[in-house]
């Protein structure tokens, strides 16, 4: 039963290196498809990534066509790696204070 299971996976596929710097929308755009290539984990959706950059390489899609497809697959791995990063700030009287704090204690531990 096991055997079967391996056989009807999908292989993964490979990364496809078409970057043209000189381009700056299609270096835009390929940013995008790698960055989202690299976060997915699921072998038809990086199926579905190669075949969007390959048509958008040879001008079967436009611009706008390549982002509306892209945008789907980049919401999915947003979505699955929501982490959000919280930015404390203080006043900086305040960091000097608990600064000199933190040295006080340290130098009175010893």
């Amino acid at each position: 039963m096991t055997e079967e299971c391996n056989d009807t996976e999908i292989p993964e596929p490979e990364k496809l290196l078409i970057d043209n710097p000189s381009n700056f929308q299609f270096h835009a755009a390929y940013l995008a498809y790698s960055e989202t290539y690299d976060k997915t984990t699921n072998p038809e959706t990086k199926t579905q990534l190669n075949s969007n950059i390959e048509a958008l390489q040879q001008d079967k899609i436009d611009f706008r066509a390549f982002y509306d497809s892209i945008n789907k697959y980049r919401a999915e791995v947003a979505s699955s790696q929501s982490r959000r990063s919280s930015i404390r700030t203080q006043k900086k009287r305040e960091w000097r204070r608990k600064t000199q704090k933190r040295e006080r204690n340290k130098r009175h531990k010893k």
